[in-house]
């Protein structure tokens, strides 16, 4: 049986916070009047040795340079892969269920919009349902 379900708050927090008062809001003290930004969150999650975050924000992507990493893609199938590098990859479309070896019948569904880390050395079988467009990066 595999271990928990680890939660990792990426650079974004969902924290509430005070925005800068006003002079007229400082005068009057009034708690009700308190305005608060909220910053953008995603939250990152590992299972299986794989991370994922569902639905980074655009901000996130852009700091990662997604958009300018090579893209790959592929039809509903079912192979084998062996991760030789770490990969990073972002689901444009598609739905996969990823095996990995060892595990027997536990996965991890990725799906569009889904930023995930795959570690060097992994094993896995990958189960294609929808099509997959991805762009990716390898370290």
């Amino acid at each position: 049986m595999a271990g928990p379900t680890l939660m990792a708050r990426t650079p974004f927090s969902g924290v509430l916070f005070p925005a800068r008062a006003t002079r007229a809001q400082e005068k009057c003290r009034d708690p009700r009047l308190l305005r608060f930004r909220i910053r953008a969150e995603t939250m990152a999650t590992e299972k299986l040795g794989i991370k994922v975050e569902r639905n980074p924000p655009e901000s996130r992507l852009a700091e990662l340079g997604v958009r300018q990493w090579p893209k790959w893609g592929c039809s509903p199938s079912k192979f084998p892969w062996k991760y030789v590098a770490k990969e990073t990859c972002y689901l444009l479309q598609g739905k996969v269920k990823v095996f990995p070896e060892g595990h027997g019948d536990e996965f991890v569904e990725i799906q569009a919009g889904d930023l995930v880390e795959f570690p060097e050395g992994m094993s896995c079988t990958w189960d294609v349902s929808v099509t997959v467009d991805k762009h990716y990066y390898f370290d």
